[in-house]
């Protein structure tokens, strides 16, 4: 998902409530007939990486357009030695080779070209790419997901900026920009909101006919392998979390792999438990579920959150005001930053600590072109101007560069130390710890652990993604089981798209849905 910043009004759209959507046919007809018979495909997350995923294994073949050209001739050299062939039954890895871009993912960087051939460089060369609908080359799928499709983008303010442009949000074969247009719609600095965002993902699902894919409503426990090959690589140190040497009913035939998921899932009838079983498994949960903690003392307290929606809440339950005592903003990142312009256009008085210099090359803010995020600037300039030393022009907003949080007291002290050592006390009427977040994988073993490239530490988008093959991604340490988006370490909704047209020409492969 990718990062978004307010508007200058801050009033709420409705971006689409959570809530379920018909049951799709497939999932209904796994539940009544209580059948051991495989989904071939599950996708467990139906945000934009999922509703990617499930366009392509609907049958929606991407083959080079006749008389297109690529600007780049390499590419475009690799192209024309197999015109009539479709992207999915070529050599991605051989495509992919020495493109460069913004992504560390080769096929991420193969679709986006292939889509936005030189978005980069300001160019508006359209896709060369042209989509066939193909049924008889679809995978049956089920995509599974708590909101209506749209993923993590509902719990985002509506109103809020993408930082992203907003045509680099757009999914495969239907232009954002056209859908925004007939919407009487427009761009700010090329920005799109987060409400729009929804809506358009909603569309797109409608409008490709992929409705019967996705059950939304569903929470998914548990994913359990079953039954897994493990005769080209063994597990690691020769025992596996997976391997639960379970079988289904029907064993009348061999299983490459095979996994149980089980959960619930929540209907206008109620809420009920469900269990089926599937060939293969998509991990596209995102890393959006589980915010990240200071770990010091007291951050348990009433008056220390971890969200910006707390933020949000507060002011429009009159919990804070402009008469209050300061709020604590911590953290020197992009939803902190969201969280400064908000308090500042409610008149909250701020008290902004973060770890890092504010000169710092890694700093988000360093990273932005200034013409294009004007208001993220604007809280650099007062991150750097604004601090408790040296007060400056921004009046009930202090900085605190390179401050570590010591701990929180009940009574809203709270104590910081600063690079030197020295510690000071301020006191404070909420905090708001933003600092990122982290995936939730409760649903599986040992919350995902074991399939990631450092198996003894947590599952990161940024430090420590699942290890799987950058031409498929699927999961080097389990068969049949593959992740994409931030779990793969994907964080940008135009580089997400990489790994549907990898885990899509895999499957299709596996599924032997090739043409000679």
């Amino acid at each position: 998902m990718n990062r978004v910043s307010p508007r200058s009004r801050i009033a709420k759209e409705n971006s689409g409530a959570p809530g379920s959507l018909k049951k799709g046919t497939m999932f209904h007809t796994h539940l009544d007939q209580n059948s051991s018979k495989p989904v071939p495909v599950v996708v467990i997350g139906n945000g934009p990486s999922g509703i990617c995923l499930s366009y392509l294994l609907s049958g929606y073949i991407p083959y080079v357009r006749r008389g297109s050209v690529h600007p780049n001739p390499i590419l475009q050299r690799k192209l024309e030695e197999t015109p009539d062939v479709s992207i999915l039954d070529q050599d991605i890895e051989y495509l992919s080779e020495g493109l460069e871009g913004r992504s560390s993912s080769p096929v991420a960087l193969l679709f986006d070209t292939l889509l936005r051939p030189d978005t980069d460089f300001g160019g508006t060369a359209e896709s060369v790419l042209t989509w066939w609908h193909q049924p008889d080359r679809a995978v049956p799928h089920l995509v599974l997901g708590q909101n209506l499709p749209g993923g993590a983008w509902h719990s985002i303010e509506g109103s809020m900026f993408t930082l992203s442009r907003g045509d680099w949000m757009e999914l495969p074969d239907l232009q954002f920009k056209d859908w925004m247009s007939k919407r009487k719609r427009g761009f700010r600095n090329n920005r799109a909101t987060a409400g729009d965002i929804v809506r358009y993902y909603q569309y797109y699902v409608a409008n490709k006919g992929l409705k019967n894919n996705f059950l939304c409503g569903t929470v998914v426990t548990s994913v359990k392998s079953l039954c897994t090959d493990y005769s080209n690589e063994g597990p690691r140190d020769g025992d596996s979390r997976w391997d639960l040497s379970e079988k289904p009913q029907d064993s009348s035939r061999e299983f490459r792999s095979l996994f149980q998921v089980d959960g619930f899932v929540t209907t206008i009838n109620g809420t009920r438990p469900f269990s089926l079983y599937a060939e293969n498994v998509v991990l596209a949960t995102g890393t959006y579920d589980s915010p990240s903690w200071l770990g010091v003392q007291g951050e348990n307290l009433p008056f220390v959150h971890h969200k910006l929606s707390a933020l949000e809440d507060a002011v429009r339950n009159k919990e804070i005001g402009m008469m209050s005592d300061p709020i604590l903003i911590v953290g020197a990142g992009l939803t902190a930053a969201d969280a400064v312009l908000f308090a500042r256009h409610c008149s909250i008085p701020v008290i902004h600590a973060f770890r890092r210099g504010v000169n710092d090359p890694a700093l988000i803010f360093n990273q932005l072109p200034k013409t294009m995020y004007p208001e993220y600037h604007k809280v650099h300039q007062m991150m750097k101007e604004q601090v408790a030393s040296s007060p400056g022009l921004y009046e009930s907003y202090v900085s605190l560069p390179e401050h570590h949080i010591v701990s929180f007291a009940e009574d809203g002290k709270c104590i910081f130390q600063e690079k030197s050592g020295r510690q000071k006390v301020y006191n404070v009427s909420m905090a708001f710890v933003l600092i990122g977040s982290n995936p939730n994988l409760s649903y599986l073993p040992n919350n995902g652990v074991d399939l990631a490239v450092d198996y003894e530490q947590s599952v990161s988008s940024k430090r420590n993604p699942i290890d799987v093959d950058p031409f498929t991604y699927e999961s080097v340490h389990e068969k049949g089981l593959y992740a994409m988006g931030p779990l793969a370490g994907d964080n940008f909704v135009r580089f997400v798209q990489g790994g549907a047209l990898a885990i899509a020409s895999s499957l299709l492969k596996n599924a032997n849905k090739n043409p000679p």
